[in-house]
């Protein structure tokens, strides 16, 4: 057994984790790991929003936004995903993964790519886009699997897996794996904040984050289950699942949800993928926790995963949860509904 913080990343703690030193887990989990060398992660949203009739042009810039990927300094790892949200719009999203944000800056400033998002061809075709970008350090990240291989997300551009770890399977284990929990609560500072453009006229729309935001994105991968784990999936998993996902759409601004989405992997010509995961952002960690803790809608999706977990198979189940400074976030929208996002909470700038 060890801990999920490695050992290059542990220091002498000021804040003591939420279980006894002699605890042991339920059941084996695993966590990605890093050598040294990785110091800080980028993490890409970048997604075409759009109606039904407008789909045929939406596959293209999502393809183009693929192709760019294979410029010099493109991600390590990448997915595609779709949903429809609650306002009726479909939407791709482009998911990118770089170890190295220096190459992640070189990319995004090539011309090829700057060019494209820059050009004004983008306010005039009808679709919308947005690009959310966390740029975590390493301490500022969290990773949890119930498998060992093919690692999906970050873990796609880490150096491994862990041995069996000791901290999961009681509530505060997500914050505990985090490395820097040793020494700092994770506060969120400031607030959302509209710092160029409208929200409500469309066009280009640049929103500023406050240190701490937390991203969470917590993904099943049923393509290698067979009937009986499917079963297990689509019966018990699923249904409230999707009751809790819909319920942070909907309703989660109370609680300190800026965005939820429930997607579905997709191939380039967008046929789905027996792949889905959730992507959600929060004020902070303290606030997914707390729902995580004590809400109906997520206590239902825990206790029936705590009742399967150990017989899983072929079924694939993992999350990573990061939080990340104000200074390391990218917010940016160009002709999207105002409740995409990030938008739907961000005042405007005062004067």
């Amino acid at each position: 057994m060890e801990s999920a913080i490695d050992q290059h990343l542990k220091c002498p703690r000021t804040l003591s984790r939420r279980v006894d030193d002699d605890y042991q887990p339920p059941f084996p989990m695993w966590v990605a790991r890093a050598d040294a060398s990785l110091q800080q992660v980028v993490m890409a949203y970048l997604g075409i929003q759009f109606r039904e009739e407008q789909r045929e042009a939406a596959l293209k810039a999502m393809r183009d936004i693929v192709a760019s990927f294979g410029l010099a300094d493109g991600p390590q790892q990448h997915d595609l995903t779709h949903h429809t949200d609650n306002q009726g719009y479909e939407n791709f999203i482009v998911v990118g993964y770089w170890r190295d944000s220096a190459a992640y800056c070189r990319w995004l400033r090539s011309p090829e790519v700057d060019g494209w998002w820059s050009s004004e061809d983008r306010l005039g075709e009808g679709l919308g886009y947005f690009r959310e970008i966390i740029a975590p350090r390493a301490e500022q990240f969290e990773t949890l699997y119930g498998f060992r291989d093919d690692l999906p997300g970050v873990g796609g551009v880490m150096d491994g897996i862990s041995g069996d770890i000791e901290e999961h399977g009681y509530w505060g284990s997500m914050r505990d794996r985090f490395p820097v929990s040793q020494t700092d609560r994770m506060r969120p500072s400031g607030e959302l904040r509209v710092v160029s453009g409208d929200p409500a006229k469309g066009g280009r729309v640049l929103v500023q984050g406050h240190d701490n935001i937390a991203l969470i994105r917590s993904g099943q991968d049923w393509a290698e289950a067979g009937d009986e784990e499917r079963a297990l999936y689509f019966d018990e998993m699923l249904p409230p699942l999707l009751q809790g996902m819909d319920f942070l759409r909907d309703e989660g601004q109370a609680l300190g949800c800026y965005s939820n989405r429930f997607v579905r992997n997709i191939d380039l010509d967008g046929n789905l993928l027996d792949i889905a995961y959730d992507i959600g952002h929060w004020r902070s960690l303290d606030r997914l926790e707390r729902w995580a803790e004590s809400h109906p809608t997520h206590l239902r999706i825990f206790t029936t995963f705590f009742r399967v977990a150990a017989g899983l198979q072929k079924l694939r189940l993992y999350h990573e949860v990061s939080v990340s400074d104000a200074r390391s976030q990218m917010f940016e929208y160009i002709n999207c509904h105002p409740r995409t996002g990030m938008l739907r909470d961000a005042q405007p700038m005062q004067a």
